[in-house]
């Protein structure tokens, strides 16, 4: 499946029966994939809505601010991103946006 078809396939289960943080996150992830970081970083949101607690939509969402020139909102959605993986034991997902961060704030100056 293209990723064009992917999208759409995506786009048509949100709002139904199936709609929930994994298939936005999934969304999220196919849209950054395109290069559609402002659709993306929407889609991230809207997964953790669902789910605030969901490690990886973090981790992606400070991505696509980042794509969108976003430091200072992607450096916040990797600390809320270290916290929720800290709680939940996910030690990759914690040192992954620990690096982030710390590149981040290093090109912020601060």
């Amino acid at each position: 499946m293209n990723k064009d078809a992917l999208i759409a396939s995506l786009r048509s289960q949100c709002n139904g029966p199936r709609d929930g943080a994994l298939l936005r996150y999934a969304l999220g992830d196919a849209l950054l994939d395109m290069g559609d970081a402002a659709g993306a970083a929407a889609e991230f949101r809207h997964a953790l809505r669902f789910d605030a607690r969901y490690s990886a939509a973090w981790k992606l969402l400070g991505k696509a601010c980042l794509s969108l020139d976003d430091r200072a909102g992607a450096a916040e959605a990797w600390r809320h991103g270290i916290a929720v993986a800290q709680a939940r034991g996910d030690k990759q997902a914690e040192k992954e946006m620990a690096v982030f961060l710390r590149r981040a704030e290093r090109e912020m100056g601060g």
